[in-house]
């Protein structure tokens, strides 16, 4: 039995998915946080509250680490940890440096920190060679402008360090450009209460579809667990609306697109680590959209695990833990798993969600999550404004998205409007 530091962590389903990988590997946990009020609502998808199976919940400066660092040794002193690990991004390059720190397992700073801003992963990935959209770091809307007369419009517009979609814009004249550049400068601190960096990435447009190739890195060796396909809606937004593992992809993409990621994962040096790599497959080949050194959300991970067994958030617990994580593949009858989200496309308050009776107990359901009446709506602009889900599997091939998509189809969410 092992004792990890947990340093914050999501509201949804991750904030589950690792603390029972943590009770299901005999493991116990003590959770750090600068604001427990942020974790104290409704338990993910009906369960208990994952804060339930912490041994210790303990407020700390998690925003300043140059203050936190003296605590967490000394906590160390007195309950000793085996391992840190957090499922937000925005802590995963301070869950690393305690690590440093303490002299336990785990990526190192460094690389995390290339990895989770955007702007450094570009500049890391295009000196090694790893193929990329053309792109420009800004430091105002000004410099933007000028940078997107070189690369030519279309273009994408992304905060650095931001996730979850959030504030990512397709653009595709100055005027839009413009508008993306003003939203960014209008929020200078992130749903963490950090500041963000001012910068601005603009990238070339890139055509084709995406996907992301699933890797665990463990003592300098990446093993490829497999690749999801996604599907994208809300232009110019761009809000991932579905996923299937494993992806329809013929050898060739399939060897791409892995080969790119394990390359990108190298150039960044990152080891002892989960990751859920993007790449665009272009007319030209692959080109690599963003490197998450965290297990994938919007329950790919379920995904994976449903069709493979593999659980990679256990995974992600033993490589914090310095151990060998287990990859082996079983038999649980089924060839894809997907999933599709319900997504608001307008502003209201939900009232019901129509057509949900017809997808309870249907063929190849596995999960389905619907949010409840009287919740405000917005239209989604990022991952964060979902509906609900349908999860469903195909036991025989690649049809778990047609599944999905078909069920998907079926059900509407009814809104009062604003």
């Amino acid at each position: 039995m092992a004792h990890l530091l947990v340093v914050e962590s999501w509201v949804g389903s991750m904030s589950r998915l690792l603390p029972q990988a943590l009770e299901e590997g005999g493991h116990h946990f003590t959770f750090l946080t600068r604001d427990l009020h942020h974790y104290l609502r409704s338990a993910p998808e009906g369960t208990g509250h994952p804060l339930l199976t912490a041994r210790n919940v303990i407020t700390a400066p998690t925003n300043d680490t140059d203050s936190l660092l003296p605590q967490v040794e000394r906590l160390h002193d007195a309950m000793h940890f085996d391992g840190v690990v957090t499922s937000c991004d925005y802590y995963l390059p301070t869950a690393a440096r305690i690590a440093t720190l303490l002299g336990l397992p785990g990526a190192s700073a460094a690389a995390m920190e290339n990895a989770c801003r955007k702007d450094a992963t570009r500049r890391v990935l295009a000196a090694a060679g790893v193929p990329g959209p053309r792109f420009a770091v800004c430091a105002d809307g000004a410099e933007a402008a000028v940078a997107a007369r070189d690369i030519g419009y279309p273009l994408v517009v992304k905060p650095v360090d931001l996730c979850a979609g959030m504030f990512v814009r397709r653009v595709d004249d100055a005027e839009q450009l413009a508008g993306a550049c003003r939203a960014l400068a209008a929020s200078p601190v992130n749903a963490r209460g950090q500041r963000r960096a001012p910068h601005i990435l603009i990238e070339e447009f890139l055509r084709g579809p995406e996907v992301s190739v699933e890797t665990v890195t463990y003592r300098g060796v990446t093993h490829v667990v497999g690749v999801t396909d996604k599907s994208v809606g809300g232009a110019p937004a761009f809000v991932e609306t579905g996923h299937m593992f494993p992806a329809d992809l013929g050898p060739a993409d399939l060897a791409a697109a892995t080969g790119t990621a394990v390359r990108a994962g190298a150039a960044l040096g990152l080891d002892d680590v989960v990751a859920h790599t993007e790449i665009k497959l272009t007319a030209d080949g692959p080109r690599v959209v963003e490197v998450n050194p965290r297990p994938a959300g919007n329950r790919i991970t379920e995904l994976v695990r449903r069709v493979t067994g593999i659980d990679l958030a256990a995974a992600c617990v033993d490589v914090a833990l310095g151990r060998e994580p287990d990859l082996h593949r079983r038999d649980t009858g089924l060839r894809s798993a997907a999933i599709g989200f319900l997504v608001p496309d307008s502003a209201g308050t939900l009232t019901s969600v129509e057509g949900v009776e017809g997808v309870r107990g249907a063929d190849g359901v596995l999960e389905l999550q619907i949010a409840e009446a009287g919740r405000a709506v917005r239209a989604a602009d990022s991952n964060n404004a979902y509906l609900g889900h349908i999860m469903a599997g195909d036991a025989t091939g690649l049809g778990a998205r047609q599944r999905v998509e078909t069920l998907l189809a079926g059900v509407r969410p009814l809104l009062v409007r604003s």
